[in-house]
């Protein structure tokens, strides 16, 4: 069996489980929790990038700044995506931040079109339709726009899309962008210090452990899928990445008890089936 499958599957299963970890942190205000990721997650990929001969290659970009400004942008968007599942953990909506991650693919399909001008097929077309029918359900049931799921999705497509240009690799170009992160990163997190209301070091021996060790669970499901992507196919990593959001769903659903209803299952279902369809084109196509 190619290695490369056992890669892809640790990556996608760590994201998947990480709803666990971030409701260990709940007492911990999600704006912190991600500020401190971004220092804890350098404090990881630094020797890794050094010890690669990558550190050549990050310091490069901050004298390109075409590059600087993807990265820049790239940047900007994870880390709102980063505040934005936290905070939905954190706040009891695992289930609503799963939707998000499944709607993610066609968002970026959408991005595509409308930025890069790309040319969308009618089975791509109509899995968007489906898609949109499914939040508009949710919608009219729940007379609440699924704000959280929507937000996670466009965040993350729009990561993407700052990233489809760059010329790193993914432990450099995640280095890079938490180094511009980095500031005003440890800067909130000072003046949260001073003003009383850090939870570093009052909590407990626990809980800053877990905020420490925040740093390894997003280094090492990145370098796990940076090895699968070298070792099998871009499809398969395409279908493998449902994992992260199906175990998201399935622990909402029975380690945390969020209410699903009749009525979310039907909304659920429509997005479903539209990532079934827009699977199924993209496979179709592969094979002719």
């Amino acid at each position: 069996m190619n290695i490369g499958y056992l890669y892809a599957a640790a990556a996608f299963v760590l994201w998947g489980v990480l709803p666990v970890y971030w409701k260990q942190l709940d007492d911990v205000p999600a704006t912190q929790l991600v500020a401190h990721r971004v220092i804890w997650t350098i404090v990881v990929l630094a020797p890794l990038v050094w010890s690669s001969g990558a550190a050549g290659n990050v310091r490069a970009v901050f004298t390109a700044p075409r590059v600087l400004l993807r990265q820049g942008l790239a940047a900007a968007w994870m880390s709102a995506n980063w505040l934005g599942f936290v905070w939905a953990v954190t706040h009891g909506r695992v289930i609503e931040g799963s939707l998000g991650y499944f709607l993610s693919p066609l968002v970026s399909v959408l991005l595509g079109v409308f930025v890069l001008g790309e040319r969308m097929r009618p089975a791509q077309w109509f899995a968007v339709a489906i898609a949109a029918t499914g939040v508009a359900w949710l919608t009219a049931q729940y007379h609440e726009f699924p704000r959280v799921a929507v937000f996670l999705a466009v965040t993350f497509g729009l990561y993407g899309l700052a990233k489809k240009r760059t010329p790193l690799g993914a432990v450099a170009s995640l280095t890079v962008e938490t180094l511009l992160l980095l500031p005003p990163a440890a800067a909130f997190l000072a003046m949260e210090h001073v003003a009383g209301r850090g939870a570093f070091g009052r909590l407990g021996g626990r809980e800053d452990l877990l905020i420490v060790c925040s740093g390894v669970i997003t280094a090492v499901p990145l370098l796990c899928f940076a090895a699968a992507a070298r070792r099998i196919p871009l499809s398969a990593i395409g279908l493998m990445q449902y994992l992260g959001p199906s175990i998201q769903f399935l622990i909402g659903l029975f380690v945390y008890g969020e209410p699903f209803d009749a009525g979310k299952l039907v909304g659920f279902a429509l997005v479903w089936a539209a990532l079934v369809i827009y699977v199924a084109d993209g496979l179709r196509r592969l094979r002719r």
